[in-house]
């Protein structure tokens, strides 16, 4: 892909980062608000087969929302370490959510995020079922060796993880994954 930069085409890849805009930032705020403050409800209301206002606002946070914010703020390692976890096959039935959504805590983690953003996070998805730990998704003997070829993974040029505001490598990434299971282990009890 070519960018414009003045009166001249540049090469753009991902991997180069980008800055997050001041609307994206705003949607993806939204996006993150939403699904907290409706989340639970639009997920009891739908376990239950019913159309409610909660289900309506997280349909519109999950399609619109995060599909505007997505470009510029959206959870670029989580995508990253989804890409990457299924180079190890008990991974390979998870949906692509379920990945993600341990892919958040990673994230979280790289980020250096506080630590009530981690337990939110985690509390929010293990709430609604979805995997925060490695045992979760199947991954209960994983060596170190085998979340180094996750980082290996993650780290191709071509993936969503580049746009994260820190320098990464292999190693961190790997470790970023083991630490976020450790921290979620303990939020959650597991």
């Amino acid at each position: 892909m070519l960018l414009q930069h003045g009166a001249q085409a540049v090469p753009f890849r991902l991997g180069d980062g980008y800055a997050p805009s001041v609307a994206g930032k705003q949607i993806a705020r939204a996006c993150h608000e939403t699904l907290m403050r409706d989340g639970l409800a639009a997920y009891d209301a739908a376990r239950a087969g019913c159309l409610t206002q909660a289900v309506e606002n997280i349909i519109e946070a999950n399609t619109l929302l995060s599909g505007l914010g997505f470009e510029n703020c959206g959870v670029s390692a989580a995508h990253g370490v989804h890409d990457a976890l299924t180079v190890l096959e008990p991974t390979h039935h998870f949906m692509h959510g379920e990945k993600v959504a341990f892919g958040i805590v990673c994230l979280l983690v790289l980020e250096n995020r506080g630590p009530e953003e981690v337990e939110e996070a985690v509390h929010f998805c293990a709430a609604i079922g979805l995997p925060v730990t490695l045992a979760d998704l199947g991954l209960t003997k994983v060596s170190d060796a085998d979340l180094m070829q996750v980082g290996e993974a993650a780290m191709n040029p071509a993936s969503v993880i580049h746009s994260v505001p820190v320098p990464l490598t292999a190693a961190k990434v790997a470790q970023a994954i083991r630490a976020a299971d450790a921290i979620a282990t303990r939020i959650t009890g597991r």
